[in-house]
């Protein structure tokens, strides 16, 4: 693929793209998602991680408003990232508002958001992106598990979403 060909396809600027290339800049996890779904590999393959967790960090799983939390950030100032499984039985909407801005990406499954007075369902691959001062929501459809990938930021932090056109189309 030419960097064209992938600018086209992920929405990426060509000199972005080549400033990655030759590793004139850091690829945020926007970039990488887009490219994985550009070069169709798991992110894990893009990124070269260990096929074995690194023994040296120590994840603890906990309970949070009856969804299962793994945090994936160790410093609770800043941007925070963590892995959320929601289970069929959170289907109540009880909205809430904050200061921040709240990123998530879905794994697998299908949950709901509700933002405001609006009511979305996402499925895999799809993207939530909003400021917490709006009164949000999300949970269950009732019909599977769902498992997403949070990212909070504080006040003044925010992160930058690309879209370009579907893959293949």
């Amino acid at each position: 693929m030419t960097l064209t060909g992938v600018g086209d396809t992920t929405g990426i600027s060509k000199s972005t793209l080549s400033r990655l290339e030759n590793g004139q800049r850091r690829p945020t996890l926007e970039l990488l998602l887009a490219l994985s779904q550009a070069y169709r590999v798991p992110l894990d393959t893009l990124v070269a991680a260990p096929e074995v967790g690194d023994s040296r960090l120590r994840l603890k799983a906990g309970v949070v408003k009856g969804r299962t939390v793994i945090p994936l950030t160790r410093h609770p100032s800043g941007t925070q990232a963590w892995k959320i499984v929601i289970p069929t039985s959170k289907v109540v909407p009880e909205p809430r508002a904050h200061e921040g801005y709240e990123w998530i990406y879905v794994l697998s499954g299908r949950m709901r958001v509700v933002l405001g007075d609006r009511d979305w369902v996402l499925g895999p691959g799809e993207v939530a992106t909003f400021d917490t001062q709006v009164p949000h929501w999300f949970g269950s459809t009732g019909d599977e598990p769902a498992e997403i990938l949070s990212i909070f930021g504080r006040p003044g932090e925010r992160m930058s979403l690309r879209t370009g056109p579907p893959i293949g189309g």
